[in-house]
């Protein structure tokens, strides 16, 4: 009997496993808002990342969160690290390209808990009086990740982070 159950526990997790080698070797989240302002005002607070303390909501998990910048104040080769609490982890930030006002693209590694190297970008589409405001994160799907994804919904989890910090961005500039 407990052959049997050994036997039916290792196919379970073979099963699984090879139920997350299916996920797709890329992905993407993204979250938009529409914001009362014009791109450049909302860009400011984008492609400098000194500003993302009044909006990002990383920012607000870990108020004792260690912040380095380096290279320009902002745009292309701004530079942010942070060390955080388990909430955030650690990790790199750096601009890779800022055409003001329509895109931010930031080359974005984390380090702790899991090591991964994923591109965001906010994308900013004049819409009359207001701008939208497009964030997303994409990159490879390395096997650990797709693990994780056949327990955890990462879409629902870092979109509802997402759509947070582009509320707290709405607030931040239309104030």
């Amino acid at each position: 009997m407990l052959r049997i159950i050994a036997i039916v526990v290792v196919v379970a997790i073979a099963a699984f496993l090879a139920f997350a080698a299916t996920k797709p070797n890329s992905f993407r989240i993204e979250r938009s808002a529409t914001i009362m302002a014009p791109p450049d005002k909302i860009f400011a607070l984008i492609d400098d990342f000194h500003s993302w303390r009044a909006w990002s909501p990383y920012e607000k998990r870990d108020p004792e969160m260690k912040r380095t910048y380096g290279g320009p104040d902002r745009g292309k080769g701004s530079v942010y690290a942070w060390e955080g609490n388990s909430k955030v982890g650690a990790g790199r930030m750096e601009i890779l390209d800022a055409p003001a006002p329509s895109k931010v693209a930031i080359k974005l590694d984390f380090i702790k808990p899991f090591e991964g190297h994923n591109t965001a970008e906010f994308s900013l589409v004049p819409q009359g009086d207001s701008t939208n405001v497009t964030w997303a994160m994409y990159g490879p799907n390395p096997y650990f990740a797709k693990v994780m994804q056949s327990v955890f919904n990462m879409d629902e989890m870092i979109g509802k982070d997402f759509a947070t910090g582009l509320a707290y961005l709405k607030v931040a500039v239309e104030k």
